[in-house]
């Protein structure tokens, strides 16, 4: 299970009181990619949290957690946690460009799904399988994501600057145990799901409420 103590997630603390996120003023992915769906690998702490925010958002057709950054010999929850692997826990995001954009997933992600400008921890997690990265599949999701990171420092949009890496992905993705997909879902009322990761859930229904649904992906 998750090795941390249980408290109340608060990404709000990092935002800048009032700020609003910019628009995306960059290129947008979506318009070179063909007719079907995207995808993009993300890390930001607990992947429980992350695919409890992004398989309720609308758009978005599947999601998986999983390992990103390693070997795949070492891409096991027990070797992650001993924090020499390269890997962190990540979450495998597949979308309909023709529903959802490239930019309100890094809006989410950016605002909602995780502090941004803690390095290597989110909350009580610690170490480096716990970094925000966002592994991109070819130069036009680098580039926005990079365009995004600059608009949002220079909004000053958190109280600190933003310290998420954007890295190559080069097809290392390894989806993790069955146990730990949907947990969220699965494990409402488990403590670290209570404490942490539900209100998170609950602040992106707030924030965003034009992109919740039901429906789990």
């Amino acid at each position: 299970m998750k090795r941390c103590l249980p408290v109340f997630a608060a990404l709000a603390v990092s935002l800048t009181s009032g700020a609003s996120a910019p628009a995306l003023k960059a290129i947008e992915p979506d318009k070179m990619t063909k007719a079907g769906t995207s995808s993009i690998v993300l890390a930001g702490g607990c992947f429980w949290g992350m695919q409890g925010i992004f398989e309720h958002m609308k758009g978005v057709t599947n999601t998986v957690v999983g390992y990103a950054g390693g070997a795949r010999e070492t891409a096991h929850y027990d070797m992650v946690a001993d924090r020499n692997t390269g890997h962190a826990e990540a979450i495998k995001i597949t979308w309909d460009p023709a529903k959802v954009t490239y930019s309100e997933l890094l809006k989410v992600y950016f605002l909602a799904a995780h502090d941004p400008t803690t390095l290597n921890r989110q909350h009580y997690d610690e170490g480096p399988e716990y970094r925000s990265a966002i592994f991109y599949d070819d130069d036009g999701q680098k580039n926005a994501a990079e365009a995004y990171i600059r608009e949002l420092d220079a909004a000053h949009q958190f109280k600190h600057p933003i310290v998420t890496q954007v890295v190559p992905l080069r097809g290392a993705f390894y989806p993790a145990e069955s146990e730990h997909q949907h947990f969220l879902d699965r494990n409402p009322t488990q403590g670290y799901i209570a404490n942490i990761d539900i209100p998170l859930l609950k602040g992106f229904m707030a924030r965003f409420p034009e992109f919740y649904t039901k429906e789990i992906k």
